[in-house]
């Protein structure tokens, strides 16, 4: 009888991603002594907002079936970049508890380092702890097989995650205390890497005194700070240059590549596919922000008085206020990296660059404003650039190397620039460890 519990519970609720998280949820909130309402309606927008991000990522995935093979007929490349791997969904549903469950654990190691070490960080990115551990937990099954022993994968993730999320913010305060001009919040975000990167380059080739924020951009620019518009945007403009170009060919891949469009006009059809794309990564965030608008709450109150004068993490738009031009400064750079990495990679290795418009975005603007802190203008767009190439290699390593037969679609639109640096450091780990 009692084994019998056991085994449904393993089944019901660790075996459920999205159950398992609303468990925590609820357990945090309880703890809390938050009334009946809070408590009833922050665990079922966690679990409502998990069970988004699954659907985002099939309308996301609909698209990225035409840009593919769209860019590879334009190349003339033949072979696949990947087949038959198992696909967020299908990792989800199947590793999704170890995950889950790994990233509270690791949370609470943070919590209990900031607590008893000097670095006073709790990394409350929420949305940025589900891509990572979800990446880097591909990357340990992808290197020791779908039968990795459950209690090792979570002890593993546990705690490697704790220890990035403590250490992160840690390596970026000094330049964080120079960008906001005090010590109360620090960067919790994936860019960390290019940011620094970006720094970095700005004190080699830049110019400090030509700081960004003395120039005045137009009114008409503004749309640039709309991660949404600037996706539907630039993926609008790949879509159409690929669709004409395979228009213009004659061959068997491009005329079944025009077919699928049906009666629809094959350019009108690419632009739809774009403008998909775009509204896919729009649901996926609406989920992540929805289960991690009450998974970070449930766990911050807890936190905070655990942690006494800890320093919170947070999400790289803080830093965006305090240099907005270098943030479109650092995205200008980003876009003319990507051009450039998708026709090379393109036509050199036979690989097609997605240029994942929603991480380039995000993550260029902070290696725009950390850039610009040590080398101006000219910093900025270096630190974007820079984010580009990060990427663009990094996608490739993720896709073709690290994670072939598990989630490389994932990794195509949603791993981030810290990943592409830990993640061969995670599979060489799991190699030994697994």
């Amino acid at each position: 009888m009692v084994m019998d519990v056991i085994v449904w519970i393993a089944t019901n609720v660790f075996g459920t991603p999205a159950i398992l998280l609303g468990f925590i949820v609820l357990i945090g909130l309880l703890l809390q002594k938050k009334n009946v309402s809070q408590v009833i309606s922050g665990t079922f927008k966690a679990i409502i907002g998990f069970l988004i991000i699954g659907a985002g990522a099939q309308v996301i995935i609909s698209a990225l079936n035409l840009f593919e093979p769209m860019w590879k007929e334009v190349f003339g490349i033949t072979d696949k970049s990947f087949s038959g791997f198992i696909g967020q969904e299908a990792f989800n549903n199947r590793f999704g508890s170890a995950v889950t469950l790994a990233m509270a654990l690791g949370f609470l190691l943070n919590v209990a380092l900031a607590r008893f070490t000097r670095f006073k960080y709790i990394y409350l990115t929420g949305h940025m702890m589900f891509w990572t551990t979800t990446i880097f937990a591909g990357i340990i099954i992808q290197s020791a097989g779908t039968d990795a022993p459950f209690w090792k994968l979570v002890l593993f993730l546990s705690l490697f995650m704790g220890l990035y999320w403590t250490l992160q913010p840690a390596l970026t305060q000094p330049l964080m205390r120079r960008i906001t001009g005090n010590d109360q919040i620090a960067l919790g975000h994936t860019s960390a890497s290019v940011a620094l990167l970006g720094a970095g380059l700005g004190k080699l080739f830049g110019n400090r005194e030509n700081d960004s924020e003395k120039i005045k951009l137009p009114s008409g620019l503004e749309f640039l700070r709309d991660s949404n518009v600037i996706t539907a945007l630039s993926m609008g403009v790949l879509f159409l240059v690929g669709a004409i170009m395979v228009s213009t060919k004659g061959t068997p891949g491009a005329q079944e590549l025009i077919a699928a469009a049906g009666e629809q006009n094959f350019l009108v059809y690419s632009i739809v596919q774009a403008l998909t794309f775009a509204g896919g990564i729009a649901i996926v965030l609406m989920g992540v922000r929805m289960f991690i608008g009450e998974l970070v709450p449930a766990f911050r109150g807890i936190a905070t008085k655990i942690v006494p004068g800890a320093k919170p993490a947070l999400d790289v738009p803080v830093v965006f206020p305090y240099a907005p031009n270098a943030v479109t400064l650092g995205f200008l750079g980003t876009l003319v990296g990507a051009l450039l990495w998708l026709l090379v990679l393109g036509q050199t290795i036979g690989y097609v660059f997605v240029p994942t418009m929603i991480v380039l975005f995000f993550h260029s603007a902070a290696a725009g404003v950390f850039g610009n802190t040590t080398g101006g203008v000219r910093g900025a767009l270096l630190g974007g650039f820079a984010t580009a190439t990060v990427v663009a290699f990094g996608q490739f390593a993720m896709v073709r190397m690290l994670l072939p037969d598990t989630i490389p679609d994932t990794a195509m639109w949603a791993a981030d620039s810290d990943m592409f640096i830990l993640g061969p450091i995670v599979k060489l780990l799991a190699e030994l460890l697994f």
